[in-house]
């Protein structure tokens, strides 16, 4: 099967396209035949090796995957690797039939940005509809689908971009106000200002003066949801700050949850149920073929995308 090889970590060369062979699958898997395979900041941090939990080289980067199974029935999957190639083996806990009425790019969607955007809401920030919320790379695969969801749940949602075009879409998905994120000075002040000078609760996932600068912006008791770094993870979280002012900070990881019988399964359910009542739009972004794997990678790097970025791997 052709695939992308990791045989090295690095930067976008080091993904290399080659034949490889199809994985082997146990009983507690399902062989799927890739459609999709969705592109995300963890393949980035797996092929750098700054990943959390790090694969071995050589191997596929790829955690989420849309493909079918041998009966011709969709499935979209979590993986830990293997996603960028024609064949996956999925492990059955991890794999959920789509619906008739979920395309395929919607699906892909859901799989690892969906299901984070809705656990990091509704799992560790425990939104309520009287919070005011702050979602960071809001034209991006999570934070698209966070706005939709917060607004669902009733909160005010404060949402930051990067370019004009961006925000637009933030607001098109329901936003109550933008805030331009493309510089860090007086970030604080612009998110409290869009804000009305209240923020209860905050996703994050840049690192370095953004955190700082959305911590600030929580007003006491305030709860912060990290689930990235995207510039790096030094710095250090100013306890003063959090013990003077009540604030807390939580660190939010996707697998965590795998080992669950249930939080995939529901938050899974919940999403499919949501696009085929039709209030939740995912955004599609751009696709790439398989082979064009180095300027996937380079596109996100450099925040040149909106929505969800797949690999098509269809004849």
């Amino acid at each position: 099967m052709r695939a992308i090889a990791v045989r090295q970590f690095g930067g976008p060369e080091v993904l290399e396209l080659c034949e490889m062979p199809e994985p082997a699958v146990k009983g507690t898997h399902l062989k799927l035949r890739t459609r999709l395979a969705g592109v995300n900041f963890a393949d980035i941090h797996l092929r750098e090796g700054s990943y959390p939990s790090p694969l071995p080289c050589p191997f596929i980067p790829g955690n989420e995957v849309l493909g079918v199974a041998e009966d011709g029935r969709r499935f979209v999957a979590l993986a830990k690797g293997g996603g960028y190639a024609e064949a996956v083996a999925a492990h059955r806990k991890l794999a959920f039939e789509v619906p008739v009425a979920v395309s395929d790019h919607d699906a892909i969607a859901l799989t690892l940005q969906g299901n984070t955007a809705w656990h990091l809401l509704h799992t560790d920030l425990r939104l309520t509809a009287e919070d005011t919320l702050l979602v960071p790379a809001a034209a991006g695969g999570v934070g698209s689908i966070a706005v939709q969801l917060a607004k669902r749940t009733g909160a005010k949602v404060i949402a930051m971009a990067g370019t004009e075009a961006k925000r637009q879409l933030a607001t098109d998905l329901g936003a109550d106000a933008v805030v331009d994120s493309s510089t860090i000075d007086g970030l604080t002040e612009r998110i409290l200002d869009a804000a009305g000078g209240h923020v209860t609760a905050a996703l994050e996932m840049t690192g370095g003066e953004v955190f700082h600068a959305t911590l600030d912006a929580l007003t006491p008791r305030g709860r912060l949801s990290v689930f990235g770094s995207v510039t790096g993870t030094e710095g250090l979280v100013p306890i003063a700050q959090l013990v003077g002012q009540s604030k807390s900070v939580t660190g939010f990881w996707l697998p965590s949850l795998y080992p669950s019988r249930t939080h995939l399964n529901d938050s899974m359910t919940a999403l499919f149920d949501a696009v085929a009542a039709g209030w939740l739009k995912p955004v599609h972004g751009p696709v790439y073929r398989l082979g064009q794997a180095r300027q996937a990678h380079r596109d996100l790097a450099a925040r040149l995308t909106a929505g969800k970025v797949v690999l098509n791997l269809n004849p």
